[in-house]
């Protein structure tokens, strides 16, 4: 897949430009443009910094500190693995290996089909039944190699 993504610049600054005024307004511009586009390239990051008189560190930070936000673009499913302590302890390893066989992709990357993306995360709030995994906005526990195998064919038939 190409590396090279194409976004409306003008709607981004808009986005800044509308919620700049306002106070904490860092998150809500963050959402905003990831609702629009779909992430936060990582070359708009100088714009939001000046538009809210922050450093480009500080805008990063904030990006990467926060597993909700992604810096490119996604598949058309969200598969995300969780890490945690507690899932780790369930055997979510063994799962994340299982997932990337599956898939065909590493987290961060977009399967050749386009149809998931592969994030981690750590903590969806399933400590004591993990190991854990939220594809889109639909949150499973206790989720083993053959249930994830249905999840993701479930998913594949989904136009």
């Amino acid at each position: 897949m190409s590396t090279e993504h194409t976004f409306d610049v003008a709607a981004i600054e808009s986005i800044i430009a509308q919620r700049k005024a306002m106070p904490g307004a860092l998150l809500p511009i963050l959402h905003d443009i990831q609702n629009a586009i779909g992430y936060i390239p990582p070359t708009m990051v100088p714009a939001i910094a000046d538009g809210l008189n922050l450093s480009r560190a500080e805008v990063h930070g904030v990006i990467t500190y926060y597993h909700f936000f992604r810096q490119h673009p996604a598949g058309k499913h969200v598969v995300q693995i969780c890490r945690a302590e507690a899932c780790q302890a369930r055997g979510c390893e063994s799962l994340v290996d299982h997932a990337k066989e599956l898939l065909g992709c590493d987290f961060h990357e977009i399967t050749d089909d386009g149809k998931f993306s592969l994030e981690v995360v750590y903590c969806l709030g399933q400590c004591a039944s993990g190991p854990a995994i939220q594809i889109d906005d639909d949150l499973y526990a206790r989720v083993s190699n053959e249930k994830f195998n249905k999840l993701i064919q479930a998913k594949r038939g989904v136009q």
